[in-house]
C-alpha cells in the first residue's frame, strides 16, 4: 500500500512537472526549412526579378538590407518609451509607432530572427516580410522521455502543425508608422482511413497568437514590460461587414470610414494568403495575386484550386482590391488587373473571403 502511494505521489509530481514546463513557455519556433528558395504553385508563374519584389533563397542578412534606403541605427528603450501603442478592431491589432519606417525595419527583422524564424520575404521598398513556415515546439509534451533524450534525438520530435507570420509596415497620414502582423497555419491530417498518408491543410488564424508576437514586439521596440502585458486588451467596437450586390458586382460593405477599413481589409489579405504587391492608399487600391499555403509543396488547398486554371501554366492572376467610402461606410470591390470590374465567380469567392475575415 505504500509502496503504491509513493508511486502515485511520483506520477503526480512529473505530471505537474510537466504541466509547469508547459505553461511557463508557450511559443518556442524553431523554422521547419533550411532557407531554400520558395517553389510556385504549378498554377502561378514566379514574377519578374526587380527591384518591387524579389523573394530570398535563404537566410536574410544585414547585406541584404541595401534597397535604397539606409537603416538607423536601433533606438534605445529610453527613447522609445511611449511612441509605440496597439490598436484594436474586433480581432484585429495592430501597432503604431510615432518614427519613420526605415528606422523599424532592421529591428523588426531582427527581431523574427531572434524569435527563431528565417525570413521567406524581405522588401523595403513594398513594407512587406514573411517569416517561412516553423512549429511551436513547445507544444511538444515534455514527458520523461525527451527530457531524457531530447537533445540526442530532438529532431525526431515535430509537431502536426506549421505557422508563419507576416509583417507588413504602412505610414500613416501622421507620420507615423504602422506595423500589422498576421497570422497564417497549416495543419497535417490523414488523408485516407487506413491512416498511412498526410496532406497539409489550412487551419483558422489565430488573432491571440498575433497579439502575443505584436505584444514582444512592443517591447522589442523599447515599451515597457508592464505597457506590452495590458496593451490591446479592451476590444472597442466591432464594425460589421455583410457581402451584397451592387450593379450586379458582388461587393463587401463595411460600416467604418475609410481609414479604419483601410487597415482592415489589408490585414484581412495578409491572413487569407493574398501577397500584396503594391497599394495606392490615395485611390484605396490594393493590387494583389494569391499564393496557396503549402509548406510541404504539395497538392494546392482549397484556396490554392480556387486560383487554378488549366493544366499547363498560365499567368498569375492578378486583382485590384478596391475602396470606396461614403461617410462611415465603405464599399469592398474586386477589380481585374485592367482595373475593370471582375464580375467572374472568383470575384464572389474573393469578397466572401475578405468578409468572413472582417466578421
Amino acid at each position: 500500500m505504500k509502496f503504491s502511494v509513493k508511486l502515485g505521489l511520483v506520477a503526480l509530481s512529473a505530471l505537474l512537472a510537466s504541466c509547469s514546463v508547459l505553461e511557463g513557455e508557450k511559443i518556442d519556433y524553431k523554422s521547419a526549412g533550411k532557407g531554400v528558395s520558395l517553389e510556385v504553385p504549378p498554377d502561378l508563374t514566379q514574377l519578374s526579378r526587380d527591384s518591387r519584389y524579389v523573394v530570398p533563397g535563404g537566410p536574410v542578412s544585414a547585406n541584404s538590407f541595401q534597397v535604397g534606403q539606409s537603416v538607423s541605427s536601433v533606438p534605445t528603450a529610453a527613447t522609445a518609451v511611449g511612441d509605440v501603442r496597439i490598436e484594436r478592431a474586433g480581432n484585429q491589432r495592430w501597432l503604431v509607432i510615432n518614427r519613420p519606417a526605415d528606422q523599424l525595419w532592421g529591428p523588426v527583422r531582427d527581431f523574427w530572427q531572434e524569435s527563431g524564424f528565417l525570413l521567406a520575404m524581405d522588401q523595403p521598398n513594398l513594407g512587406i516580410m514573411e517569416t517561412d513556415w516553423a512549429e511551436n515546439r513547445a507544444k511538444i509534451p515534455e514527458d520523461i522521455i525527451r527530457r531524457t533524450l531530447g537533445k540526442l534525438i530532438d529532431s525526431v520530435y515535430s509537431t502536426s502543425e506549421r505557422d508563419r507570420f507576416r509583417t507588413r509596415m504602412e505610414r500613416s497620414a501622421s507620420g507615423a508608422t504602422e506595423i500589422y502582423v498576421s497570422h497564417r497555419g497549416m495543419v497535417e491530417v490523414y488523408s485516407n482511413t487506413s491512416k498511412d498518408q498526410t496532406v497539409w491543410q489550412p487551419r483558422p488564424t489565430d488573432p491571440e497568437l498575433e497579439a502575443e508576437f505584436l505584444r514582444r514586439l512592443m517591447v522589442r521596440l523599447g515599451a515597457p514590460q508592464e505597457q506590452a502585458r495590458v496593451a490591446g486588451t479592451t476590444a472597442g467596437a466591432k464594425p460589421t461587414s455583410r457581402v451584397a450586390s451592387v450593379n450586379s458586382q458582388p461587393v463587401v460593405l463595411v460600416d467604418e470610414g475609410f481609414d479604419r477599413a483601410w487597415r482592415r481589409v489589408g490585414l484581412a489579405l495578409d491572413r487569407t494568403g493574398f501577397t500584396v504587391e503594391d497599394r495606392d492608399r490615395s485611390q484605396g487600391t490594393y493590387f494583389v495575386r494569391y499564393v496557396a499555403p503549402n509548406p510541404d509543396k504539395k497538392e494546392p488547398g482549397f484556396f490554392g484550386k480556387l486560383f487554378s486554371r488549366a493544366e499547363k501554366a498560365e499567368p498569375p492572376l492578378k486583382y485590384r482590391i478596391n475602396l470606396k467610402s461614403q461617410g462611415e461606410s465603405t464599399t469592398v470591390s474586386v477589380l481585374n488587373a485592367n482595373g475593370a470590374p471582375e464580375t467572374s465567380a472568383d470575384a464572389q469567392r474573393i469578397v466572401q473571403v475578405i468578409a468572413d475575415d472582417l466578421k
